[in-house]
């Protein structure tokens, strides 16, 4: 039997992915029917929608940056710290590290055997220090490549909104009602990304996707709501 290909290295970064595609395909099109209930010109849209699409594109990937570098930089202070522990007193952290063994069900002789193994190796022991007492695992992801990952997602599924309105401006009359042709991509986009959440959560995809749907939905409808009430006010 054939063994299954090793997983691409990309995968780490499927959450920045889905959850930046589906901040863009909401907010974009949260504009667009906002725009579309107040009765204004495809211009507008797409004036509209494009500026959206950039800016909050650029602020989310922004905001992932940072944080993501926070907590790069607080668990190297971690390490840093669990590390300069264990080099002033070895035997200690190897006792503390056998404690951790034997709440996981070790037997006392296996827990100080385990133990006296990883304290040998520091880096080995610093992460066992993380897990256990901080909760943290070393992270791989990069910061800037989780970014651009939450950029370009954002921006790629953000536009499928926007998709009629350019396809009309380019062949007019291709789509006899723009906003309901919008309105059925985007409805199929967020079950598509809320289904993919399957990837790193373990709900239902089917579950997951309806829950996107309506999240979506109401984000939509309440847009499209305001929109049409001060179209008729202002």
């Amino acid at each position: 039997m054939a063994l299954p290909g090793k997983p691409s290295s990309h995968g780490k970064y499927i959450k920045s992915i889905i959850y930046g595609g589906l901040d863009g395909v909401i907010t974009t099109f949260a504009v667009v029917a906002g725009v579309a209930g107040a009765s204004l010109s495809a211009g507008i849209v797409l004036i509209l929608g494009f500026a959206n699409l950039i800016g909050d594109g650029i602020s989310m990937s922004v905001g992932d940056y940072l944080s993501s570098k926070s907590q790069k930089e607080y668990e190297q202070a971690q390490r840093k710290y669990e590390a300069s522990l264990l080099a002033e007193n070895r035997s200690k952290a190897t006792r503390e590290i056998e404690k951790f063994y034997r709440r996981k069900g070790f037997g006392a002789g296996e827990a100080r055997r385990i133990a006296s193994l990883i304290a040998v190796d520091t880096k080995a022991a610093v992460d066992v220090l993380m897990a256990e007492k901080h909760g943290v695992v070393e992270s791989v992801i990069s910061p800037t490549k989780n970014a651009l990952y939450t950029f370009a997602s954002f921006v790629v599924f953000g536009f499928l909104p926007l998709l009629t309105y350019v396809a009309n401006m380019l062949v007019p009359g291709i789509f006899d009602d723009a906003f309901a042709a919008a309105t059925l991509l985007t409805a199929a986009t967020l079950f598509a990304l809320g289904a993919m959440k399957v990837f790193i959560t373990s709900r239902s995809w089917l579950a997951s996707g309806i829950e996107m749907l309506i999240v979506g939905g109401v984000a939509a409808a309440s847009a499209y709501a305001i929109g049409y009430w001060l179209a008729s006010v202002v």
